[in-house]
């Protein structure tokens, strides 16, 4: 990652010009707006009054032991599977990216493609772009205009987190793919008895297909369900490392009931830019 790398994908917030390096630490506008990049390799362009509400340190943590151990492996599987179908993608934006998990999975046998990790969270992003050069970072909140330029990117990555699909929709080339994943209704359901997780609803899948129609073409829907072996410390870092962890709290879960697996559950949807 350098300045230069990280200026390319992105526009001024305050008055949508491209950014451009100033310094090897500085991305600036024509206008003369200013921004450091951090020494950690990211820039963040939430601007001075934006609340950070994003991931917290304890719930990244967990989140990398359950994912650098390979759990979700058959996810990122599917995800590689559609980003197959667009063989000249150079440019990936990962939108929540977390700890840049999926992303950094997805460019590992991919030499040459370059990938735009962004998250709410300073933290996040900083995980996410550590120890890869092919990884840019930017901290930006998804539910705003996102200091991205038009037509950048060739596949645009929402993995367990929030969307703003005209925005996803003008960040992307024309005919540029969209990868969701979300949770089916069974997803840790075993973990879900107890009261520690939220539940999730039965039609998530089916309201985003409609709610995107306008913008984007559903081009596959696969579900991926898969058993995670059980043990404690991996279901509390299932439960600490979600949206559960703002909202549910509750004794440590106990193992189900004559069970050894939890099960995963979630649909990944490809969607193509109309």
């Amino acid at each position: 990652m350098s300045a230069e790398t990280l200026a390319e994908w992105l526009t001024c917030p305050v008055c949508r010009e491209p950014l451009a390096a100033v310094s090897g630490s500085i991305l600036g506008c024509t206008t003369g707006h200013r921004y450091d990049v951090n020494k950690r390799g990211y820039v963040s362009l939430l601007g001075p009054r934006s609340r950070v509400v994003g991931d917290t340190a304890s719930m990244l943590d967990a989140r990398a032991q359950v994912l650098d151990r390979g759990t979700y492996a058959p996810i990122v599987d599917a995800l590689s599977r559609i980003l197959n179908t667009a063989p000249g993608a150079s440019r990936i934006v990962d939108t929540g990216t977390g700890t840049g998990y999926y992303l950094r999975s997805l460019l590992a046998t991919r030499p040459g493609v370059r990938g735009l990790a962004m998250d709410l969270s300073p933290a996040a992003v900083s995980r996410a772009v550590r120890g890869s050069g092919a990884v840019d970072g930017l901290v930006a909140d998804t539910w705003r205009p996102l200091p991205i330029r038009d037509g950048i990117a060739d596949l645009v990555l929402n993995v367990f987190a929030p969307r703003n699909l005209p925005e996803f929709h003008r960040i992307l080339a024309p005919g540029g793919l969209l990868a969701v994943v979300v949770p089916r209704p069974e997803h840790l359901q075993e973990l879900r008895e107890g009261g520690r997780m939220l539940d999730v609803p039965a039609d998530k899948a089916a309201t985003l297909i409609e709610s995107a129609d306008s913008l984007f073409g559903l081009a596959a829907e696969t579900a991926v369900v898969f058993d995670i072996a059980y043990d404690t410390a991996v279901a509390d870092s299932l439960v600490t490392m979600g949206p559960s962890a703002h909202h549910v709290t509750g004794p440590a879960p106990s193992q189900p009931a004559a069970k050894s697996t939890v099960t995963a559950a979630v649909d990944v949807l490809a969607f193509r830019s109309r």
